[in-house]
């Protein structure tokens, strides 16, 4: 063979071999969580008042979905939903609580480990106590600074925050701190949400030649119930500091926007160290919006056109936004209007990083979705949820029509003509209503742990 010939082979095949080594990495995962904001807070969901112009780009730049879901109507269960796949009537963990999960709950992390991905955690956990079988680190996450216990997450002046599994001191005060660490503080100089943050770069940072997954549940917008009326802590109102509003709500929006600053400076470090088109960037919340913290969810609309808060079934409870990103991949300035939910997240790491799907989950995979193929998107059956609190709720969405229990009561909803879930339409449709009721019982899996309560009596009955 020719010498220049034989050097022109050799050409060929180190820059086949490079490009192969560069298409068997799968893509990094950012997988970025509020907590209790609404359908309606961001400026791509229609709000008007709060500024959030880096998830709004975000959404330009990627799919946005106005028909995704929560795993539940508060925070534990939700991410528990998120973390293995389960829908809410047979996963470990159903409602706020001190249980924990399992050495068999498989979680995301775990299932990510086997191609290789470094995975780090950054913020809320919730779903395993100090010294259980559910700490984060134990769960297939190398790294974790933030809260492990929900009301510590309350907090967001704390003595102390925990980092892999051990405490680490913050210099604030807090007098009457409880044995979780939740309380209000009177000397306030470390802002929980900044030092994790500062966490979760400098992972972001050293592990930018590798595969990463990095889980990013911030605790904002949440209230300090523990502080009440004042409960919506943040350093500075910012540029809401001299508008007539109360100052909860004052609170509230420069909470909004410092989640918004986040989500850009996270942008911002992909672009820096050339890894934007290798990463995958989603955006979602836990639930819909609260009343804590002396806030009202109106003042901001901030459900936007849909019935309902945080604890509630209705969609204001449980619908949320979700925003993916992923340049070269996902078609820029997407409004996808397919019914998904955080319990999906699990199958769409999976195929993303090459892993078998577990054949048992009710996690659908949405990157067909995400990508334009919409052909190969696998249809979506029915959503299901439920809640202990005030007794017992149900809820299932099949297609477009939504099934709604509250103890005795029974609700059902055509949410295409009607969004607002106002025109009750059980006594005119019983047929559906009894097909999904019949869903709701047969997903409802008893658990010792999850035991169904009597509605709390009304205290104004005889």
């Amino acid at each position: 063979m020719p010498r220049c010939s034989l050097l022109a082979l050799v050409l060929v095949l180190v820059s086949t071999g490079t490009l192969l080594a560069k298409e068997k990495r799968p893509p990094n995962i950012i997988l970025m969580m509020a907590d209790d904001l609404g359908y309606g807070d961001l400026g791509c969901y229609g709000q008007q008042k709060i500024k959030t112009p880096q998830l709004d780009r975000m959404a330009a730049e990627g799919v946005r979905f106005t028909q995704f879901y929560a795993g539940s109507t508060v925070c534990a269960p939700s991410r528990c939903v998120l973390m293995t796949g389960l829908h809410v009537g047979h996963c470990q963990i159903r409602g706020n609580s001190d249980d924990s999960l399992r050495p068999e709950d498989v979680t995301i992390p775990e299932l990510l480990k086997s191609k290789g991905y470094v995975c780090g955690m950054f913020g809320k956990w919730g779903l395993g106590q100090e010294g259980s079988t559910g700490l984060p680190l134990k769960k297939g996450f190398d790294e974790f600074v933030g809260y492990l216990d929900q009301r510590h997450a309350h907090n967001f002046y704390p003595t102390f925050l925990i980092n892999g599994s051990n405490r680490f001191s913050l210099t604030n005060v807090v007098p009457d701190e409880d044995v979780h660490g939740a309380g209000v503080a009177t000397v306030k100089n470390d802002y929980s949400p900044d030092v994790i943050f500062a966490a979760a770069m400098k992972f972001l940072q050293a592990n930018k030649d590798k595969p990463f997954f990095l889980y990013l549940p911030v605790t904002l917008p949440h209230a300090n119930n523990e502080a009440k009326q004042a409960g919506m802590e943040i350093p500075s109102y910012g540029e809401y500091a001299d508008r007539d509003w109360p100052n909860p709500e004052k609170g509230f929006a420069a909470m909004v926007t410092k989640v918004d600053d986040y989500a850009g400076a996270v942008l911002k470090q992909l672009q820096a160290d050339g890894i934007d088109s290798e990463t995958i960037m989603f955006f979602t919340s836990d639930n819909g919006p609260h009343k804590e913290g002396g806030r009202d969810p109106n003042f901001f609309n901030s459900n936007g056109p849909l019935k309902g808060i945080k604890r509630d079934l209705t969609d204001g409870g449980i619908r949320v936004p979700m925003i993916v990103r992923w340049p070269g991949h996902a078609p820029a300035g997407t409004v996808s209007a397919y019914v998904g939910y955080s319990g999906d997240m699990l199958a769409t790491c999976c195929e993303l990083a090459g892993v078998n799907i577990p054949a048992n989950t009710d996690s659908v995979s949405l990157l067909p979705e995400i990508t334009g193929n919409h052909a190969a998107q696998k249809p979506r059956g029915h959503l299901y949820w439920e809640f202990y609190e005030r007794g017992f709720s149900q809820a299932v969405r099949q297609g477009d029509w939504k099934y709604v229990r509250v103890n005795d009561a029974e609700e059902l909803y055509d949410l295409k003509a009607d969004i607002g879930e106002e025109h009750n339409l059980a006594s005119q449709q019983p047929e559906k209503l009894a097909e999904l009721r019949t869903i709701a019982q047969h997903e409802h899996v008893p658990n010792p742990l999850w035991q169904v309560k009597p509605a709390p009596k009304n205290k104004n009955a005889q």
